[in-house]
């Protein structure tokens, strides 16, 4: 029996294999969500299968997306990242990681936690979508432009509200696997999971 995904999975394992178990999945850690954050910022213009192999390469270029590391990257560093072909050769792309890390750490320095300012715009915790076609599935959302502006302020780029839509959608602030998707039910379940245990 034909396993069903939603439409937009191409027959690459890779790009499956993130569909299955990443995609829609709740993320609560800061860090990871920053990263997360980060690696859809090098999507504009591109697609996302594009930065999911090019992940492990952006890992390493970018100290594991530590902030307090990247922070302290200088000129040198970002003309070096610039020659490293494991990554998307852009400056503005290379820089806006640099800037992210940078309001990351603003903002935490406050002693205001990170993960909790993003899961704010959906009120804490995911929301359920029920669409049964790619159609019916928004490029941007109220709460991803409101995410986009707050982010803007805190100094990041590469945060429109298409690129804070496709994050929301990536870390299980809202499901929009379709309801037919082998994937539905248990992104649900782990969001109600991730509740429970939060």
């Amino acid at each position: 029996m034909d396993v069903i995904r939603c439409g937009w999975v191409s027959d690459d394992p890779l790009y499956q294999e993130y569909h299955d178990k990443v995609w829609g999945r709740p993320v609560y850690d800061a860090k990871e969500l920053f990263a997360k954050l980060c690696l859809d910022g090098q999507q504009a213009g591109l697609s996302w299968l594009t930065i999911l192999k090019k992940q492990t390469s952006y890992a390493a270029a970018f100290a594991n997306f530590e902030p307090e590391l990247i922070a302290q990257f200088d000129d040198a560093k970002v003309e070096a990242l610039l020659q490293d072909p494991g990554i998307v050769r852009n400056r503005l792309k290379v820089n806006s990681i640099i800037r992210n890390a940078k309001g990351y750490l603003a903002y935490t320095a406050e002693g205001k936690d990170f993960a909790e300012f993003l899961w704010s715009f959906v009120g804490g915790e995911p929301r359920v979508n029920h669409f049964t076609s790619l159609s019916q599935v928004p490029a941007q959302t109220p709460e991803s432009e409101a995410m986009s502006k707050a982010l803007k302020k805190l100094g990041f780029n590469f945060v429109g509200p298409t690129i804070c839509y496709a994050f929301m959608q990536a870390v299980g602030m809202v499901n929009d696997h379709l309801v037919d998707c082998c994937c539905y039910e248990s992104c649900n379940a782990s969001g109600e999971m991730s509740l429970i245990t939060g």
